[in-house]
């Protein structure tokens, strides 16, 4: 059994939640939960909320019981979303482009016993 969650326009860089990302790709979720909660990057806070909606998802949108020990991170992914575009002065009456990023981030969890 696995369950998804998906949390768009995330007003963070891609690269950077990438990088808190492969700290917990993989792992079974109470160690996942734990790395980013006292992880001091500003990642760390959205990717611990998708994390944690996809075990609510799994655990209360299947009849059986499922214990959250049984669980991993089967899947994390992190997309770019689109950019804010603005403009700031630069020397010599130019203007320099200033891109703020979004991402998106897709989190599968899976039961580790029930899975193939």
């Amino acid at each position: 059994m696995e369950a998804k969650a998906i949390a768009k326009w995330i007003r963070m860089s891609p690269y950077k939640v990438r990088r808190v990302a492969k700290l917990v790709r993989g792992k079974q979720i109470n160690e996942a939960i734990n790395l980013l909660h006292f992880n001091d990057t500003a990642a760390s806070e959205p990717l611990e909320k998708a994390v944690r909606s996809a075990v609510a998802n799994l655990i209360n949108n299947q009849d059986t019981k499922i214990s959250p020990d049984d669980l991993y991170i089967k899947e994390l992914s992190i997309d770019g979303g689109f950019m804010l575009k603005r403009f700031r002065a630069a020397s010599m009456g130019r203007a320099s482009r200033v891109r703020k990023r979004t991402c998106h981030i897709s989190v599968t969890v899976a039961d580790k016993n029930n899975s193939n």
